[in-house]
């Protein structure tokens, strides 16, 4: 009995979309320009303005009290806003993932909300809920306690544009990874921090420190919801990106590019980082 005979492939099975020279190159053309002109470009301007005057004066500029302040606030938010965020991100991917319950959808909603919003809205938001005509307001200050205008209030405005970051990176991978392994431990005696240290951790870290670093990024660089909660005193409240706008309007172009060029020091190392993590992350996946 012959056999049947195998239909060919149609045409657009075997041509990959985009093979063509013509297609090609226009992709890569339109690629390579707005590469340029969006980013490069700009990139470009911000060093060569921040050295146009020698690296003195670069240096000089990084010294400003303002701008080391500045620098100095930047960084303590990050260290306390980042870390809460990944306890927050780690407790709700594992609720969202790990369980069944009534409203598991709108938590994920509200966990993506600050996505939606303008962090001007939120940073307003803040003043309305601590500001001291707002509705915790009298209370704080019968206990002589300041959150708007001061360190908290930025930190908190910080926390909630970065809620999200953590959380997102490890909701679908926590679906994906299930609870088989979780209930085996369980099975064989492991506690509930035994199970999450030595079975969760380990498949989540490189998910987990992933979140973290963008988290890490957006807080240095967040300017919106900041400056509405920390009403930018100038030398006391002013984060990097404050600070840099107050250069600005100084007409201190040079000072302005320089604290910029901070910020962009850690948009590159945030991005060495991610490329480092992503290629960890992939050796340790099996070969098949």
């Amino acid at each position: 009995m012959a056999k049947p005979r195998r239909a060919a492939k149609a045409d657009w099975m075997v041509t990959p979309v985009g093979a063509g020279p013509v297609a090609r190159f226009v992709v890569l053309s339109v690629v390579a320009v707005v590469t340029l002109f969006i980013l490069i470009a700009p990139l470009a301007v911000i060093l060569s303005s921040a050295f146009a005057q020698g690296v003195g004066v670069f240096l000089r500029n990084l010294g400003d009290p303002g701008t080391l302040h500045a620098m100095w606030l930047t960084t303590i938010t990050a260290l306390i806003a980042v870390p809460i965020n990944i306890l927050f991100g780690v407790a709700a991917a594992w609720t969202v993932t790990k369980f069944e319950f009534p409203g598991r959808t709108l938590l994920i909603a509200l966990i993506e909300l600050p996505y939606s919003i303008s962090p001007i809205v939120a940073g307003v938001a803040y003043l309305f809920v601590y500001g001291s005509q707002g509705l915790f307001g009298p209370l704080l200050d019968q206990f002589d306690l300041k959150v708007m205008f001061a360190l908290p209030g930025i930190v908190l405005a910080s926390m909630f544009v970065t809620a999200p970051y953590v959380a997102r990176e490890l909701i679908p991978l926590m679906q994906v990874q299930g609870t088989d392994e979780e209930e085996a431990a369980v099975t064989l005696g492991a506690g509930g921090f035994a199970t999450f240290f030595r079975v969760t951790l380990p498949n989540i870290r490189w998910a987990m420190l992933y979140g973290a670093i963008l988290c890490n990024a957006r807080v240095l660089g967040e300017f919106g919801a900041v400056s509405v909660v920390s009403g930018n005193v100038r030398g006391q409240t002013t984060t990097l990106p404050l600070q840099i706008e107050l250069l600005y309007q100084d007409y201190n172009v040079a000072g302005a590019f320089a604290a910029a060029t901070t910020l962009t020091a850690v948009a590159v190392v945030t991005i060495l980082l991610k490329m480092l993590l992503e290629r960890l992350a992939g050796d340790e996946r099996p070969q098949p």
